[in-house]
């Protein structure tokens, strides 16, 4: 136990360090889709429960928080409030629906209702359509931080991944996790012990959706800007990958597969090889499901368990 605190203490110690030698928008965003990846990771690595549509609730909770924010003069904290809260809604809704479903079939029902919500957004005035919101203000938060200030701002997004990484990690380690897990090894097992199934799919999905609606209410308030791509299928797609790449069903493998996938997204886009980023993506997906089927953190443990318990 206390070597896992230890352990605890020195990744916080480095978030804490880090923006003095990495630059804070890089980093601020690489927590932004790792919390996202974190809860798609509670809902596919934890749940057994693909989701084509995620994007749906990253885009949700960032609308609302930029909306808000421009319109009625709302402080950042209660703007990531009202568009978490606005994903955890649209999550319960759109669980209803899914979780009636499996296999492919919950997948390609959560893919058309994140493009049904797509087109809404497309068209709806309070959206800015294809502009988007630009100009969302950052404020200050509590009325007292400055997060114009980069550094500021790096903090404040820090303690939240924090908040929703442990979130997902009492989830994970909690009764109601064991069940997530139960489901997700032997569906009718669980069902037999007399477990509502379908209740605790839709309450794990609640759960993925409000931490993903957390994660685009951030990520709204970091780069002041919400706009069509963070409710496409794409950046759907890309969660996968962050997930699968660090490691399913890892607590720490979608931090990891975040911080890769960003920091590729973010040097390659710039250079010559800018106009092949999805094709280099998709290459390192399948590189990953054939030859990584764990992730990098879950092959890490792996070696670790075989060498050295």
């Amino acid at each position: 136990m206390k070597m896992t605190n230890t352990k605890i203490a020195l990744l916080v110690g480095l978030g804490l360090l880090a923006p003095l030698v990495i630059y804070p928008v890089f980093l601020m965003k690489v927590l932004c889709f790792a919390l996202f990846a974190c809860a798609f990771n509670l809902l596919l690595g934890f749940t057994g429960l693909l989701s084509f549509g995620h994007a749906a609730f990253l885009g949700t909770g960032g609308y609302v928080t930029g909306y808000l924010m421009i319109n009625t003069g709302l402080t950042p904290e209660l703007g990531i409030l009202c568009g978490t809260l606005a994903a955890g809604v649209v999550g319960a809704v759109y669980g209803k629906l899914a979780v009636k479903r499996e296999g492919i079939y919950f997948a390609m029902v959560t893919l058309a209702l994140a493009q049904l919500l797509f087109f809404v957004y497309l068209q709806a005035p309070f959206t800015g359509g294809e502009d988007g919101l630009q100009g969302v203000p950052r404020g200050f938060l509590f009325g007292l931080i400055d997060l114009t200030d980069n550094t500021y701002l790096y903090y404040v997004v820090y303690a939240i991944f924090l908040f929703g990484f442990w979130l997902v990690y009492r989830t994970v380690h909690s009764p109601f996790g064991q069940i997530l897990k139960a489901i997700r090894e032997n569906e009718p097992r669980a069902i037999s012990l007399g477990y509502n199934v379908s209740q605790y799919k839709w309450v794990a999905f609640v759960i993925s959706a409000a931490l993903a609606g957390l994660a685009g209410s951030t990520k709204t308030l970091v780069f002041q800007l919400a706009s069509l791509n963070d409710v496409h299928w794409h950046l759907s797609g890309e969660v996968v990958l962050m997930t699968l790449l660090g490691g399913m069903g890892t607590i720490a493998g979608p931090l990891v597969g975040a911080g890769v996938v960003v920091t590729i997204q973010n040097y390659l886009s710039g250079g010559e090889l800018g106009n092949y980023v999805s094709i280099i993506m998709g290459v390192i997906f399948i590189i990953c499901v054939l030859l990584f089927r764990n992730g990098i953190v879950g092959e890490l443990q792996r070696l670790i368990k075989r060498n050295f318990s």
